[in-house]
């Protein structure tokens, strides 16, 4: 017979630090986070840069996901998660024809933590990283087809940007939403990072593995550092980021 109880009862403990900045050339955050180490759910929510109304996508996106329960197993929850994104997705595209605008949209990235895995689901190009042994990997597989340019567009628009790349996945963006999942152990002393491609702007990889090597730092002392250097730079787009780490309980 199977439990009813809450599914999150990890035999690790949770600890995380969320943050989401402007930037130096946005006028407006179109960005948004979710932390919920309770619901062992983690989000980064990023509004289409260059579309009406990214910010309320992305924090539609956030508040929906943040007013779940977590009951059942963590196949319900997800489950759970995957419809109501379905459903901000239709409500978003029903915005956008009432608005006639061409689309209101958002990427996401999501984190999910059970006993026995760690689950990373995405749409768009928001990113999701795991560090263990030294090493960072990523998890997620951006959903752009070409090279990146600073301001993502989606379908037709980015043809206008010669060398732009086409944004293939939004929340918002298609009458039906896909979701891309990836799996991932769940390990006392791993590390997981979310974070809003304003961020890859600014650090490459290397460098975000190399923020990693300090093993004595916790992750809001983690995450003002890689502010600090991001900030320190250009900061072309809106900056967010979520870091996680597993430990003993």
């Amino acid at each position: 017979m199977s439990s009813t109880k809450d599914a999150h009862d990890p035999s690790t403990r949770c600890v995380s630090a969320g943050r989401t900045e402007t930037g130096k050339v946005r006028h407006r955050n179109e960005d948004a986070i979710l932390v919920r180490d309770d619901l062992g759910l983690w989000a980064v929510a990023d509004g289409v840069g260059g579309h009406a109304a990214g910010d309320y996508a992305s924090a539609l996106i956030v508040e929906r996901l943040g007013a779940l329960r977590r009951d059942g197993t963590v196949y319900d929850f997800i489950e759970a998660i995957e419809d109501t994104l379905q459903q901000v997705n239709g409500e978003l595209r029903e915005l956008a024809l009432a608005r006639q605008v061409d689309v209101i949209a958002s990427t996401a990235v999501i984190l999910v933590h059970d006993r026995e895995f760690v689950l990373c689901g995405w749409v768009g190009d928001s990113r999701g990283y795991v560090y263990e042994a030294g090493s960072l990997r990523q998890l997620t597989r951006d959903h752009v087809h070409g090279p990146k340019p600073d301001v993502t567009q989606f379908g037709a628009s980015a043809h206008s940007q010669t060398g732009a790349g086409v944004l293939t996945r939004a929340i918002g963006a298609e009458d039906r939403l896909y979701l891309d999942w990836a799996v991932a152990g769940s390990r006392a002393g791993m590390q997981f990072l979310l974070c809003s491609d304003g961020i890859n702007k600014e650090l490459s990889d290397a460098e975000l593995e190399l923020a990693y090597r300090d093993t004595d730092v916790g992750p809001h002392e983690r995450l003002t550092r890689l502010f600090t250097q991001a900030l320190a730079r250009a900061a072309r787009d809106n900056l967010s980021a979520v870091i996680v780490r597993l430990d003993e309980p």
